[in-house]
């Protein structure tokens, strides 16, 4: 298939979800034969390079504005994109929704992933929230077809709009190993920091995270890691804390990220809006006991892996707990790398959606044999705990975690 990913900032992923979805997407389709390419944005994009990992790279122009960055580039790629011969294009984010009919009238499917429900989030106006609401409504037929990320909102699309759409998950790396050299750039250890991992706006609660963490009684750091283009003043206010141990390493990417997933104590979650988090999946695919916010959709993902809070208080409850009874984790641990290994590891996402994207473009899909074999492969149960033993927490090194806490 000649397949076109429109909608993200680009590749390699240097921003948020959706860039690493493209990047996931993108690179494991071409490794199965498919020809992939990837509209980016020419500000977000460094240098001249045409190709990333066998990904063919377009790279255009747009507004670089809060609320015509996406849209612009969008118009211009959608357009770019018409008389390619694309098999079929794939566009992210609903916002986008407004352009999928244009490829259409070439003989083009659209497939528009929706993700969550963008117009609750706080830092759009009622113009925003307005144009978010309509999107909804115009990806409900302008595009061949719509996928969401979780049953949640694959349930909010049927009862509102009586869409009917397909559900694929985020997906996530399943591997946990110490790298106390990487940390060491970071000023952190082992197993002796706390994690959150978010784009710093409101409606993420990093300020919920930080004023629950004031009164937990350690030493310990708690590392905020991700930025916003356009929330200067609320990051400004993050910043202002006066804990010293709250610390601002800003974006991190690529094995400087895997190694603080991969070395946390454990992993703090607090997004509110949205439909499955990639922060989420890859802390639980890092082998992390996940303190996470009860909402719906981070209840569909955590499951049974990880432990919920609804108020800062809790919260607070919930980390004095776990880092004064380190060994009670080792079991969420083991729990949250199963759950991403059988519901969203990027092996079994890019099977579903290679299989979409080649109904959509009425083409038969032959996969080819040593390809099937490696997506069909999960690792073994002994494969998801070793990482496991070179992950103990400090003083519990030879403790097994005989349960889970009443």
């Amino acid at each position: 298939m000649k397949i076109a990913i429109l909608g993200t900032r680009g590749i390699p992923a240097n921003y948020g979800g959706f860039e690493t979805f493209a990047e996931q997407l993108g690179t494991r389709l071409t490794v199965r034969g498919h020809q992939v390419t990837v509209y980016c944005r020419r500000h977000y994009t460094a240098g001249a390079s045409t190709d990333y990992r066998g990904v063919e790279l377009v790279v255009l122009p747009t507004i670089r504005h809060k609320y015509f960055d996406t849209i612009v580039h969008t118009l211009l790629s959608v357009l770019h994109a018409a008389g390619k011969g694309y098999d079929v294009i794939l566009i992210c984010n609903a916002a986008n929704s407004l352009f999928a009919f244009w490829p259409r009238l070439f003989g083009t499917p659209t497939l528009v992933n929706v993700d969550g429900l963008e117009r609750k989030r706080k830092k759009w106006n009622w113009f925003g929230r307005t144009y978010y609401l309509l999107s909804e409504w115009l990806s409900t037929f302008l595009p061949t077809e719509i996928v969401t990320d979780a049953q949640v909102i694959q349930d909010y699309y049927a009862t509102r709009y009586h869409k009917r759409s397909s559900m694929i998950a985020y997906g996530a790396e399943v591997a946990r190993r110490a790298d106390p050299e990487r940390l060491r750039r970071f000023g952190l250890v082992p197993n002796q920091y706390i994690l959150y991992v978010s784009r710093l706006e409101p409606e993420n609660n990093a300020h919920l995270v930080i004023e629950a963490y004031r009164h937990v009684k350690s030493d310990w750091p708690l590392v905020i890691v991700g930025g916003a283009p356009y929330a200067h003043d609320y990051i400004a206010q993050l910043k202002s804390t006066s804990d010293w141990r709250v610390r601002f390493p800003g974006f991190v990417f690529g094995e400087d990220y895997r190694a603080l997933q991969q070395n946390a104590f454990c992993y703090v979650h607090a997004t509110e809006v949205g439909g499955t988090h990639p922060a989420l999946i890859e802390a639980m695919g890092a082998g992390n006991c996940a303190l996470t916010l009860s909402t719906p959709e981070n209840r569909e993902v955590i499951g049974d892996a990880g432990l919920l809070y609804e108020t800062s208080e809790e919260l607070t409850q919930r980390l004095q707990e776990v880092i004064d009874h380190p060994s009670m984790i080792g079991e969420y641990r083991r729990r949250a790398m199963a759950r991403v290994i059988q519901y969203y590891n990027w092996e079994q996402i890019t099977d579903q959606y290679e299989e979409l994207l080649a109904r959509l473009a009425h083409l038969e899909l032959v996969r080819l044999p040593s390809v099937e074999a490696t997506a069909s492969r999960e690792p073994s149960e002994e494969e998801v705990m070793a990482p496991l033993a070179l992950a103990s927490p400090p003083g519990n090194v030879a403790r097994k975690a005989t349960g889970l806490p009443s």
